[in-house]
């Protein structure tokens, strides 16, 4: 069995209803899902702000490649178009870390990168996951508290949650 941390983003389109069709596709597999924030776009910055929002899920049929695959597959489905780096997309799933029978799964591979480069710096991912779980540890990396303490306020700027929003519809 494996556990995935799954990032997700959505600027385009029916932003919550892109998000919520992953939660939807994970079913009973769905261990946690945070609240959802709006962030400004960074990177590419001439594009609207983004939802944001982490869910945990386990799969016991999934590898660190099937959840790449798996989130690929609904980015698809949702519409999206890879013509930017940073870019505007109706959806955007990433893998960020993956935990498999024996541990940790580190990946140096270019195609999946494990645990996700940059989230030690990336409030849009960390404050949400520590909500979702408050005992998270990035591997590598320590623990999610620790690091969203480092980035600060000015690291946390442009982060807002949207309580008017859920991933989960009761």
């Amino acid at each position: 069995m494996t556990r995935a941390v799954l990032s997700l983003g959505s600027n385009l389109g029916d932003r919550i209803g892109h998000l919520r069709t992953v939660v939807a596709d994970l079913g009973a597999g769905l261990v946690a899902a945070s609240p959802v924030f709006e962030t400004a776009p960074w990177g590419v910055t001439d594009q609207p702000d983004f939802l944001n929002a982490v869910v945990i899920a386990d799969d016991p049929a999934l590898d660190a490649w099937g959840w790449l695959r798996r989130g690929q597959a609904l980015e698809s489905a949702s519409g999206r178009v890879r013509e930017q780096r940073w870019g505007p997309r109706t959806l955007d799933v990433d893998v960020v870390q993956v935990d498999g029978e024996n541990g940790p799964v580190l990946s140096d591979d270019p195609d999946l990168l494990l645990p996700h480069p940059g989230t030690p710096e990336r409030a849009t991912v960390l404050l949400p996951w520590l909500i979702a779980d408050p005992d998270a540890v990035l591997h590598g990396h320590g623990p999610v508290a620790g690091l969203l303490e480092q980035l600060g306020p000015d690291g946390r700027e442009g982060v807002r949650r949207r309580d008017d929003l859920s991933l989960v519809i009761p």
